[in-house]
């Protein structure tokens, strides 16, 4: 039986669901029948990245940093998708906000799951844990380096999971995700990745601006692929106490996805270089995505010439 057909009727949890993975997930799950609750304090989600008027959705003002209202929200749970967290940015200017959300909700969470005997807890890591790679394409056991407190945070909570998992026997599963991109990522909200702020510029006739020489390459993953993978992680057997990159093994610099946009969009600019960032300081990710298509049969189908097709036309028909 697929996971599709396990989801029909089924109460399902998602911390983190009005932001821009988390929503992508909601919907995902309603779509396919199963009852959603989503647990969000909207520090940088949406509610307007939410179905409207769905039976089958609650949404919940909250944070994970509250036990009791995680545990509440919990009980009685097919599965919990722990998507909520500060981003990298908030991470970097507040590392005891970080550590206060992303390390202590997610042990909340893993608490709160172990006393409600929830069945499965994915958890949303991120390829951020391990720094600049000594080999590429990254595998899941190479070393990891730590280079922001977000990655830290990340970290820690994979390893409680783990923990959890090996002390307890609590069934969680985690997923490296590797530049998610697509659909319901906002150039509005400050918090947004790169590609939604190149869309952002280019679409207003602007320079796209490339911190540093723009040959920093990232493994940028369309939003639907990594929806499918999480959901995987959920229901598989397999990914019980397992770690997995989500991405999609090709290797893109800056400077290609800006020439990528600009010609999507037609814009006639050139991309204007700044001074490097101070955060997210990577020069090259590209990860191996072989365990998770051996072990729950995953691969992206979208390529990125495609998925910015796709990310391009909801741009236009959400700005217009």
């Amino acid at each position: 039986m697929s996971f599709i057909e396990k989801l029909p009727g089924q109460r399902v949890v998602v911390t983190g669901g009005a932001g821009f993975v988390g929503s992508n997930i909601v919907r995902r799950l309603l779509k396919e029948g199963a009852t959603v609750i989503v647990l969000d304090d909207f520090y940088t989600g949406d509610e307007s990245n939410l179905p409207k008027d769905n039976a089958k959705l609650e949404v919940i003002k909250g944070s994970v940093t509250d036990f009791d209202l995680t545990r509440d929200v919990v009980k009685g749970a097919a599965v919990v998708f722990h998507e909520a967290a500060r981003n990298i940015i908030v991470s970097t200017r507040n590392p005891r906000e970080d550590y206060e959300v992303n390390i202590g909700g997610t042990l909340n969470v893993l608490l709160a799951v172990r006393e409600c005997r929830v069945p499965r807890m994915v958890y949303a890591s991120s390829a951020s844990v391990y720094g600049n790679p000594r080999y590429l394409p990254i595998n899941e056991d190479d070393s990891t380096n730590m280079l922001s407190p977000y990655a830290v945070s990340k970290f820690a909570g994979e390893n409680y999971c783990k923990a959890f998992y090996e002390s307890y026997g609590l069934s969680t599963a985690m997923v490296r995700y590797s530049n998610v991109y697509g659909p319901a990522q906002r150039p509005d909200n400050p918090y947004c990745g790169v590609i939604a702020k190149f869309f952002e510029t280019a679409m207003a006739g602007q320079a796209p601006r490339i911190h540093g020489d723009g040959e920093q390459t990232r493994d940028f993953t369309y939003i639907d692929d990594v929806v499918d993978a999480t959901l995987l992680a959920g229901f598989s057997p397999k990914a019980e106490g397992q770690v997995y990159n989500v991405g999609t093994g090709r290797e893109t610099s800056v400077n290609q996805l800006a020439r990528m946009i600009i010609q999507i969009t037609g814009t006639a600019v050139e991309p204007e270089y700044v001074d490097r960032r101070d955060i997210d300081n990577i020069r090259r990710r590209v990860v191996n995505i072989e365990k998770i298509r051996r072990e729950l049969r995953w691969s992206p189908s979208v390529i990125i010439e495609k998925g910015l097709q796709y990310t391009y036309q909801w741009l236009q028909e959400t700005l217009s």
